[in-house]
């Protein structure tokens, strides 16, 4: 049963969350500034490299873009070889994106930089409660997933 009370706190988690997610997207654009990818270009590879190769169509729906979006943005990254395009070994019509080492690189230094950041704001946190923020943001994130 929700009380007025426990509506609040929801009301308050929410904007905290809503905050914190427009502060990480902005460092992140800051962090990006000194690469050569666009925003849409790093989710991308941060798609590829968490999954895999991966059709257009399957990062259009991860990306939430249309198809030929998704292929203008991959052709861009193509042609910067962040990304090849290769046929897959158990059907020849299926073409899949595969990340290829810069790619990979750009990200996972890109990454490390929003890590630092983070790691520089949790500086004030106990270790406890650095493990308890975890644990219940994990928790978080299961339970929306059930939906």
């Amino acid at each position: 049963m929700t009380t007025p009370s426990n509506r609040q706190t929801v009301a308050e988690i929410e904007k905290s969350l809503r905050y914190i997610a427009h502060i990480i997207k902005q460092k992140g654009r800051e962090i990006l500034s000194n690469y050569t990818i666009t925003p849409p270009q790093f989710v991308a590879l941060q798609w590829l490299l968490e999954e895999g190769d991966m059709t257009i169509g399957e990062l259009s729906n991860k990306m939430f873009l249309a198809c030929s979006t998704t292929t203008d943005l991959v052709d861009r990254m193509e042609k910067s070889e962040l990304v090849m395009r290769v046929k897959d070994t158990n059907d020849r019509r299926v073409v899949r994106i595969h990340l290829l080492e810069e790619g990979a690189r750009i990200i996972e230094e890109v990454i490390e930089k929003r890590q630092d950041y983070l790691e520089k704001t949790l500086i004030q946190f106990s270790s406890e409660e650095i493990l308890l923020l975890q644990q219940n943001l994990d928790r978080l994130h299961r339970e929306m997933n059930k939906e």
